[in-house]
C-alpha cells in the first residue's frame, strides 16, 4: 500500500453562519512557538469587518429576544461540542502556545469549563442586575438589564483559546451579537472555534471570527456606526487609546485592556459590561393617610 497524502485544512472566516475566504483574497502564515509553519490564515480586510457587523446587527433580533434559559441551552451545547473535539483544541493550543500536550490539555479543559460556566448564567444575571426599587410616590419601579447590540471583541493576543471565550462567551450569553478579531500571531483555535459554532444551536451571525492584523480591522470597527460596543482585552495601550478616540463618536461603551489571570474564576464584570438598564415606572393607585390603594 503506497502512503497517502495528508489533507491540509484551509482555514476560513467564520461570517453569518458562513465560512468565506477573505475579501481580500489575502492569506498570512501562521507560525508556531518555534517559527514552524503551521497553516495560511485569512487576512482579513476592511469588508469583511463591515460585513461581520452587517450579520451581526441581522442576528440581533432573534438572539436578544430569544429567552434568557433558551440562550443558556445554546451555549451549553457549544460546550458539548467542544468537549466531542478536545483532542483537535488540545493540538492546536499546543503549538499556538508552546505548550506540552498536558498544559494545553488543561487549558483547554479549562476553556470548556468557563463555557459552561457563562452557560448557567443566561438566566440568573437579570436577577443580580435588576429588579425593584424603592420610590418615594405610588410607583412600582421595575428596572432590567437589555444587550447592547452589536459587541466588536478584540481577543486577547496571548491566550488563544482560553483568553477568547473568556472574553466571547459573556458577550452572547447576555443576548448581544459579536464581531470577533482572533489573537494575530495564534488564530487557528479561533477559526476552528467558528466550526464548533457552526455546527452547535448558534444561530448564523451571533458569532462572527475574523482572522488577521489586528490593528487593520479593529480600526473600522471602532468607527462603525452601528457597532455599539468594544472589548479592547486584544488591543495595546497605544491601539487602545487609538480606538477609544474612534469608538467615542458614536458613543460606544468601550471595556478597556485589564490585566487578567483567565484560569482565575471570573465575576460578572464582563457580563455586565455589555447590558444597558431599562427602568420602568407603573402607577400602583392612590396612596392615602391609610396606605396604598392598589
Amino acid at each position: 500500500m503506497s502512503d497517502r497524502l495528508s489533507v491540509f485544512k484551509t482555514y476560513k472566516l467564520y461570517v453569518g453562519g458562513k465560512f468565506p475566504r477573505s475579501e481580500s483574497g489575502r492569506v498570512y502564515e501562521v507560525q508556531d512557538s518555534k517559527g514552524n509553519w503551521l497553516a495560511n490564515a485569512p487576512l482579513s480586510s476592511r469588508k469583511d469587518a463591515r460585513d461581520a457587523v452587517v450579520a451581526a446587527r441581522k442576528a440581533f433580533g432573534g438572539w436578544s429576544g430569544a429567552t434568557a434559559y433558551n440562550r443558556g441551552q445554546v451555549l451549553y451545547r457549544v460546550a458539548e461540542m467542544l468537549e466531542g473535539r478536545r483532542e483537535q483544541f488540545v493540538r492546536e493550543v499546543a503549538d499556538a502556545e508552546g505548550l506540552s500536550k498536558s498544559k494545553a490539555a488543561s487549558v483547554v479543559d479549562a476553556t470548556i469549563d468557563r463555557w459552561v460556566w457563562y452557560a448557567g448564567w443566561t438566566d440568573k444575571i437579570a436577577q443580580v442586575t435588576g429588579g425593584a426599587n424603592p420610590v418615594a410616590g405610588p410607583y412600582f419601579n421595575l428596572s432590567s438589564p437589555e444587550p447592547t447590540g452589536v459587541v466588536a471583541v478584540l481577543a486577547p493576543q496571548e491566550s488563544s483559546f482560553l483568553g477568547l471565550v473568556s472574553v466571547v462567551a459573556p458577550v452572547i450569553a447576555t443576548g448581544n451579537t459579536a464581531v470577533v478579531i482572533a489573537s494575530e500571531k495564534a488564530p487557528l483555535p479561533a477559526l476552528s472555534l467558528g466550526e464548533v459554532l457552526a455546527t452547535s444551536d448558534v444561530p448564523g451571525g451571533v458569532v462572527n471570527v475574523l482572522s488577521g492584523r489586528t490593528a487593520e480591522i479593529a480600526a473600522p470597527l471602532a468607527a462603525h456606526q452601528d457597532v455599539n460596543a468594544i472589548d479592547l482585552a486584544g488591543a495595546d495601550e497605544d491601539l487602545a487609546k487609538e480606538l477609544e478616540i474612534a469608538a467615542a463618536d458614536n458613543l460606544k461603551r468601550v471595556l478597556r485592556p485589564q490585566a487578567v489571570d483567565y484560569f482565575e474564576t471570573p465575576g460578572t464584570e464582563r457580563l455586565t459590561a455589555f447590558l444597558e438598564t431599562k427602568t420602568v415606572w407603573h402607577p400602583t393607585g392612590a396612596l392615602g393617610a391609610s396606605g396604598s390603594s392598589y
